[in-house]
C-alpha cells in the first residue's frame, strides 16, 4: 500500500513581506509633503498677522526670514526684526531664533542671542544684553496667550542721548503670563539682585543696595486689555472695570523689605496706580526718618508716618496700609511720594 503523493508546496507570496515597507514609504512621503505645507502655512500666517497689525497702526518688519528644521521641527531664523506700536514703544532684535515641533506648530520657543533694544516714547532706547534671554509662547486661542520670558545676567544700557533706565543690571528676570477662567489672567514678575535707581519710599528701603522684586497677581477683564497702543489698552481695560488682585508684592534690599500679600489695584485716568495694599514694612521708621532728613517729605510728615507705622509694629516689622490715591502714595495719613505710573 502506498500513500498518495503530497501536493506540491504553494509558491510564497511576497506581497505580505513588502507591505510594511511600502506603507512606511507612503507615510514618509506624506510626512514630507505635510512638513513643506506646514512651513508654507507658517509663513502665510506670519505674513497675514503682519498685515493685520500694519492695518491697526503697528510696525512689524524683518530683513530676512528662513524656516528649516526638516523633518520634525520648524526652526525660524529672523534677522533685523523691528516691532513698534503707535504710541512710540518699539522693540528691535538683531537676530531672533524660534523653534516649534512640526506636529505642534502653536508652541514656540524663542531665543534672542544678540539681545534686544526697546525704545520708550519720550525717553529713548535701552539696549538689553544677557547671558541667557529666551521665551516661550503658546495657547494663541486664549487671552492672554501663554507667555514666559526668562533672562540671566542682564545689563540695561541707555542709548546715547536717551534717559537712563531705572535698572542698570540684574542677576535674573522672569515674566509669566497665563489665561484663567472667567475672563481672568495671571501675571508673575520676578527680578533678582537688580541695581535700580528708585525714588521716594522705595529708594529709602533699598538704600542703594541691589533689590529683589516679586509680583504675583490675578487680573480681571483680561479680554478687554486691547487697544491701538499701550495707553489705549490700559484705558480700555480700566473703563471695563479691570483690576489687579495682588497675591504677593515684595521689594527687598538687604535687611529692608516691603511685603504686601493682599490688596486691589487699578489705574486712574492719568495712568497712575490707585487702590490699597495691606503690607508689612521692615525698618519703616528708619526709612521714613531718612526721607524727612533728605527733604523728600517734611520732618513733620515723616514723624507722623513713623508714628502710624509704629502703631502696629512687631519688632522691626510694621504692618501698614498703603493707599495709592490722587496720584500719591499714602502711608497711613501721610503722603510719602508719587504713585507708580503705568503710562
Amino acid at each position: 500500500m502506498t500513500l498518495p503523493d503530497p501536493p506540491p508546496p504553494r509558491k510564497v507570496r511576497r506581497r505580505g513581506l513588502y507591505a510594511p515597507y511600502i506603507l512606511a514609504l507612503v507615510l514618509a512621503a506624506g510626512w514630507c509633503v505635510g512638513w513643506f505645507w506646514i512651513r508654507g502655512e507658517a509663513e502665510r500666517q506670519m505674513d497675514a498677522a503682519r498685515g493685520r497689525l500694519a492695518a491697526a497702526g503697528y510696525t512689524v518688519a524683518w530683513q530676512d526670514r528662513r524656516i528649516d528644521g526638516f523633518p520634525f521641527r520648524l526652526d525660524l531664523h529672523l534677522t533685523g526684526v523691528k516691532i513698534g506700536e503707535p504710541s512710540g514703544w518699539s522693540l528691535a532684535l538683531p537676530r531672533l531664533e524660534a523653534e516649534a515641533y512640526a506636529y505642534l506648530p502653536t508652541h514656540w520657543m524663542l531665543v534672542a542671542p544678540d539681545g534686544v533694544t526697546f525704545t520708550r516714547p519720550r525717553d529713548g532706547g535701552v539696549a538689553v544684553r544677557a547671558r541667557v534671554l529666551r521665551a516661550s509662547l503658546s495657547n494663541f486661542d486664549q487671552y492672554p496667550p501663554r507667555l514666559s520670558i526668562e533672562g540671566e545676567d542682564l545689563t540695561f544700557d541707555a542709548a546715547p542721548g536717551a534717559k537712563p533706565y531705572f535698572i542698570t543690571a540684574a542677576k535674573g528676570f522672569n515674566l509669566h503670563l497665563r489665561a484663567g477662567p472667567n475672563d481672568q489672567g495671571a501675571v508673575y514678575v520676578g527680578l533678582v539682585e537688580a541695581n535700580a535707581t528708585l525714588s521716594g519710599l522705595m529708594a529709602r528701603i533699598a538704600e542703594g543696595k541691589p533689590i529683589g522684586i516679586t509680583a504675583d497677581a490675578i487680573f480681571s477683564k483680561a479680554a478687554e486689555f486691547q487697544g491701538r497702543d499701550w495707553p489705549g489698552a490700559v484705558q480700555a481695560w480700566n473703563a471695563a472695570g479691570g483690576a489687579f488682585q495682588v497675591r504677593q508684592l515684595t521689594v527687598q534690599a538687604g535687611q529692608s523689605e516691603l511685603d504686601a500679600r493682599s490688596g486691589v489695584l487699578s489705574v486712574d485716568p492719568d495712568g497712575r496706580v490707585r487702590g490699597t495694599l495691606q503690607a508689612s514694612l521692615r525698618q519703616a521708621p528708619q526709612a521714613l526718618s531718612a526721607m524727612g532728613q533728605a527733604g523728600k517729605i517734611t520732618p513733620k510728615a515723616a514723624e507722623d508716618a513713623s508714628s502710624a507705622a509704629n502703631v502696629a509694629r512687631q519688632g522691626d516689622v510694621a504692618h501698614v496700609t498703603l493707599d495709592f490715591k490722587d496720584g500719591q502714595t499714602v502711608l497711613g495719613p501721610v503722603p510719602v511720594g508719587p504713585a507708580p505710573k503705568v503710562f
